[in-house]
């Protein structure tokens, strides 16, 4: 794929794991009955001469398939027809994937109008949707806010929920930051981003069991629809004239459905798609309702999907989880370049020497002041002293049962300096570790922790 800042790509492209390296065209990946495209014929060739799939032996596409669609255009380019109907062909891959990435530019943030309508086809796969700010080395650290506050506000006109979308903000390319001033933040966002990808697999199942009932609701809510609007049509005369009645009236049916049924309004279909569609239906064919259709699904609904997450639950218990491996997902896992290596309490971790000695002088001028009785000082002493910190008694709480290595309710030196490291991990921003690594015991407790283990 050649990569250029100008649009380059005008083709969804399919990445899938192949034995071999190689490109399949559009027309030939629609009729292959092992690949999942086969409903994409309905788009036609203009769509399938813009549709392709790369497969290559790279260990990631084991797990996951990236869509990559073509580049969004704006001003006159996006009066330009591409031939097919780009949003609907949108929403037929958001309907199917498992994650939905939206991609700005930091340093040309813009939402033009194809951009609007393509986020608007995702309706619906709110849940799905993540957002990347990508090349926010580009700019300074008070420029990257601006952007952000400017990129939440262009989506919150477009995207219509109440909830914040998740923004990763990052450089996602293998080449020097330009701007090094928020690598930290680049670091855990791109961290928080192979996470969410790496998780995918494993929420697969439970995703198609949520798909599935999604379909089921809609079915019937369509089912109650079209056996109205058959029930209401003449047998004779007028057929034509009460269609269009019925197509212009199709708001106040479905209020009317939704009281008759008790069904929520956010199950039933969008109603100028809705009316749409039904201008070409003749609705003498249409059927009546079924009421034990109606009973089956709801049924389903009710008993049979509850067997079945259980069953999701057991298998998912019994197999070994499921994870995205190779490419950068290894490249940030382990080794000193792993997110958090050497930082906060991992730090001195591969050190000989003891990462709390070299702050001890200090920390022993205050353990002085404490008036320790035979070279310990009581909680009471240390409590005094360690609220200073203004952390909250929970967090002091747990620093005190990781400090007190013998458990006897008093710290001597060593595990003062130790509770005194802790505060500072924490009031550096890092979380504190569950139960104390070996690197952070205290050189006079060691042997006592190495009986115990």
């Amino acid at each position: 794929m050649r990569i250029g800042p100008e649009p380059t790509t005008d083709s969804f492209i399919a990445v899938m794991y192949g034995e071999t390296e190689g490109n399949v065209p559009g027309n030939a990946l629609v009729v292959d009955p092992k690949k999942p495209f086969r409903k994409l014929g309905r788009f036609g060739n203009a769509f399938l001469n813009r549709f392709m799939c790369s497969q290559l032996p790279n260990e990631v596409l084991k797990s996951i398939s990236i869509i990559d669609s073509p580049g969004i255009l704006s001003g006159e380019k996006q009066r330009i027809s591409r031939g097919y109907d780009f949003c609907q062909v949108l929403q037929w891959f958001a309907e199917r994937v498992d994650r939905i990435i939206l991609l700005f530019d930091a340093h040309k943030l813009d939402i033009s109008d194809e951009f609007s309508e393509a986020i608007k086809s995702f309706r619906g796969q709110d849940d799905k949707i993540r957002v990347v700010l990508n090349k926010a080395d580009q700019v300074d650290t008070q420029q990257l806010m601006r952007v952000y506050g400017a990129l939440m506000w262009s989506l919150g006109k477009v995207i219509d929920t109440p909830e914040v979308l998740r923004v990763y903000i990052g450089s996602f390319w293998a080449h020097p930051l330009r701007n090094t001033d928020n690598r930290k933040l680049f670091e855990a966002e791109a961290q928080d981003l192979f996470k969410d990808i790496q998780s995918l697999p494993q929420k697969a199942a439970v995703r198609k069991l949520n798909d599935l009932i999604k379909r089921a609701r809609l079915a019937k809510v369509h089912a109650y629809i079209i056996s109205y609007l058959k029930k209401e049509m003449p047998s004779v005369f007028g057929k034509e004239n009460k269609k269009k009645e019925l197509i212009n009236k199709l708001p106040e049916i479905y209020i009317q459905l939704q009281r008759e049924y008790h069904i929520s309004a956010g199950d039933f279909p969008e109603v100028k798609k809705m009316q749409e569609q039904l201008e070409n239906c003749d609705f003498t064919k249409f059927h009546s309702l079924k009421p034990k259709l109606i009973e089956t699904v709801d049924n389903m609904l009710a008993n049979k999907i509850a067997s079945l997450m259980n069953l999701i639950r057991q298998e998912e218990s019994n197999m070994p989880t499921e994870m995205v491996h190779g490419g950068a997902f290894d490249g940030t896992m382990a080794g000193p370049f792993g997110h958090g290596y050497g930082e906060g309490a991992k730090e001195g971790a591969d050190e000989e020497e003891w990462v709390v000695a070299k702050d001890k002088p200090a920390y022993d001028e205050i353990f002085y002041t404490l008036s320790p009785i035979n070279g310990k000082i009581s909680g009471i002493s240390a409590k005094k002293e360690m609220v200073t910190s203004k952390l909250p008694n929970s967090v002091l709480g747990k620093i005190w049962k990781l400090a007190d290595c013998d458990g006897d309710g008093m710290l001597d030196d060593e595990e003062f300096a130790l509770a005194k490291h802790l505060i500072k991990i924490k009031l550096d921003g890092y979380e504190l570790p569950g139960t104390l690594p070996s690197h952070l015991v205290p050189p006079s407790h060691r042997k006592l922790f190495q009986t115990a283990e």
